[in-house]
C-alpha cells in the first residue's frame, strides 16, 4: 500500500479484537499486546482511539432479538465502549503511555467528559486520548461516532483495525474466492454496499476528505507497518488512483 502521510489520527478498534481466542468479554493478554502496538506509534503520532463495544454487548442485535427496545440497547452498548476504554488505558499506562478517556454520556467518577479542545489539547502534549460512549446518543454506531471524532479532531486519516487485512468485493470469511481492493472510492464502498463501516461514518469521511485504512489489527506489528506503507490494507479515499483487486490471504 502506498504510504501516506499522517501525523494526527484515529484508530478505530472493533470490541472483537479484543476478545482475542474467547468467544466475549475482555482478554488481558490480547489488550496487552495491542497496547504495544500502540505504543509503538504514539511516540511518532498524535493518536486518539474509539472501541467498540460489541465484545461485551451489542445493541442492534440486542433490540433485533426482541430484548429491550432500540434505543436502551444502544445506551447499553455505549457503556460496554466505556468498559472497553478503560482497559485499554489501563493497558497502555501499565507500559508508560499517558492516556485520557472522554466519554460521549458524563461519568465523572470514571473518566473525563468529552471537551473537543481538551482531547485536542491532550493530544498535542503526547496523551492517547479514547473517546467512549460513542455519540452520546442511540441509534448511531461506534463507526459513526469515530468518524465524527475524527472530523472533529482534524485528523489525517482514520484507521480501522479489523480481523480482516482489507476490504474486499465479498465476505472474506465466507466466500474462499472474494478478492482485495488496494485502492478503492468511497462512492464505490457506498454504491457497492461493501460495508467497511455503516454508510453515514463513510458519508462523513468522504465528506471531510479523511481516508480510511482498513488493516488486520490481529497481526502482531501489523500497525506500524501499515503506517510505514508497508503493511497489506485497503485504503478508501476521494483520491483512489485504482480499485484493481488482488487475492490475498486472510491472517
Amino acid at each position: 500500500m502506498p504510504r501516506l502521510r499522517l501525523n494526527r489520527i484515529l484508530l478505530k478498534l472493533s470490541g472483537e479484537v479484543l476478545m482475542g481466542p474467547g468467544q466475549f468479554g475482555i482478554d488481558p493478554e490480547t489488550v496487552a499486546r495491542v497496547a504495544q502496538e500502540i505504543a509503538g506509534v504514539a511516540r511518532d503520532h498524535e493518536l486518539c482511539i474509539v472501541v467498540g463495544g460489541g465484545n461485551i454487548f451489542r445493541g442492534l442485535s440486542a433490540a433485533a432479538k426482541g430484548f429491550t427496545d432500540r434505543a436502551t440497547a444502544d445506551y447499553m452498548g455505549m457503556l460496554a465502549t466505556v468498559m472497553n476504554a478503560l482497559a485499554v488505558q489501563n493497558a497502555l499506562e501499565s507500559i508508560g503511555v499517558d492516556t485520557r478517556v472522554q466519554s460521549a454520556i458524563p461519568m465523572d467518577t470514571v473518566c473525563e467528559p468529552f471537551i473537543r479542545r481538551r482531547a485536542q489539547r491532550h493530544m498535542e502534549r503526547g496523551r492517547v486520548v479514547i473517546f467512549a460512549a460513542g455519540v452520546g446518543s442511540p441509534y448511531f454506531t461506534t463507526d459513526s461516532g469515530a468518524a465524527l471524532r475524527a472530523a472533529e479532531m482534524k485528523c489525517d486519516a482514520l484507521l480501522k483495525g479489523t480481523s480482516v487485512d482489507g476490504v474486499y468485493d465479498a465476505d472474506p470469511k465466507k466466500v474462499p474466492t472474494a478478492k482485495r481492493f488496494d485502492e478503492i472510492s468511497f462512492s464505490r464502498v457506498l454504491s457497492d454496499d461493501l460495508r467497511v463501516m455503516d454508510a453515514s461514518a463513510i458519508a462523513l469521511c468522504r465528506d471531510n476528505d479523511i481516508p480510511i485504512v482498513v488493516f488486520n489489527i490481529r497481526e502482531q506489528g501489523n500497525l506500524a507497518r501499515v503506517l510505514a506503507g508497508e503493511g497489506v490494507a485497503t485504503i478508501v479515499s476521494n483520491h483512489a488512483q485504482t480499485e484493481e483487486m488482488s487475492h490475498a490471504p486472510v491472517q
